[in-house]
């Protein structure tokens, strides 16, 4: 890989794996499998479906994952990878803009005096995270309100969170086999990976080892380098955050993504590519070189 792969501070959008299985119009029918095993439904017309995904709206350097409109619904389909309790709130602000661009598509009048028919919003967060999390969790936006008052709030927003590591929505994987093998791609990954190891051959041996009637395999196969990159990245990410809750706990010091990719900049200009991937999935190693940086920047 080449450096411009490797971090992607430049780009201004970075892609998940998942909104890149099921969030591609080339794929639209395994998100109407997805879409049929969330909502217990039967359709079989993908061609209806059409995206509406967020560009640039909540993150800085990434869009929100998957979100299209089909049979009256809009579902807006959340990937994470840790645990977040705020996604409630999240979901309200997304669902706010997608209202705001349908009715300005549509070009609906919401101060007229005549009741606008709306899609209605399913959202669902799919979590494979390390953390234990139960099979299906209901957060709610009431959560974040006082226990004095959230009886008496006048708005509420239900996501649901389905875990879909392996061994988890055991119903819900066999109802939608691209996601039972998604579950299983990254499981395999996560299994394979060492931490000196270089994660496109850990990417490679993990699609080659597929069964050969996983749908999924021609398409990862495919797309093998552009998933090694995009699994790096999620990986960054997650070091990232932990490096920032490590350092915000010990010291008191709230630092953010953008102190990690001026480290990762640095290692690029000494030639230390390697130094970048090592870091990318292990995160004490992470922590040896953000001191060794901070050592030299506090010289000059």
């Amino acid at each position: 890989m080449t450096n411009d792969v490797v971090i992607s501070a430049t780009r201004e959008h970075k892609d998940r794996l998942f909104n890149f299985i099921f969030g591609r119009e080339e794929n639209k029918k395994w998100t109407l499998a997805l879409y049929n095993a969330v909502n217990g439904s039967n359709h079989e017309d993908e061609s209806q479906i059409e995206f509406n995904t967020l560009e640039n709206y909540l993150y800085v350097s990434m869009k929100n994952d998957t979100s299209f409109l089909f049979a009256d619904y809009v579902s807006l389909y959340e990937h994470q990878s840790t645990f977040n309790p705020n996604m409630p709130l999240r979901m309200m602000q997304y669902i706010s803009a997608m209202y705001e661009r349908y009715v300005t598509a549509n070009d609906l009048n919401k101060y007229g005096s005549d009741l606008l028919l709306l899609p209605t919003p399913r959202l669902v967060v799919f979590y494979n995270g390390s953390k234990k999390q139960p099979d299906e969790k209901i957060l709610k936006l009431s959560d974040s309100f006082s226990k004095e008052t959230k009886s008496k709030a006048d708005i509420e927003v239900r996501v649901k969170m389905l875990n879909i590591n392996q061994g988890h929505n055991t119903n819900l994987m066999e109802a939608c086999r691209p996601l039972y093998e998604y579950s299983w791609f990254v499981d395999k990954v996560r299994t394979q990976k060492g931490s000196t190891d270089d994660l496109e051959n850990t990417v490679s041996r993990a699609v080659q080892t597929m069964p050969e009637e996983f749908i999924l395999k021609p398409f990862l196969k495919k797309h093998m380098s552009e998933v090694a990159i995009m699994l790096s990245e999620e990986l960054q990410e997650l070091n990232a955050k932990e490096l920032i809750a490590r350092a915000s706990k010990k010291e008191g010091i709230k630092k953010g993504i953008a102190d990690t990719n001026s480290l990762y900049s640095w290692l690029f200009a000494q030639d230390r590519a390697n130094d970048v991937k090592k870091a990318a999935s292990d995160i004490n190693y992470m922590e040896k070189l953000m001191a060794e940086y901070n050592n030299i920047t506090k010289e000059e």
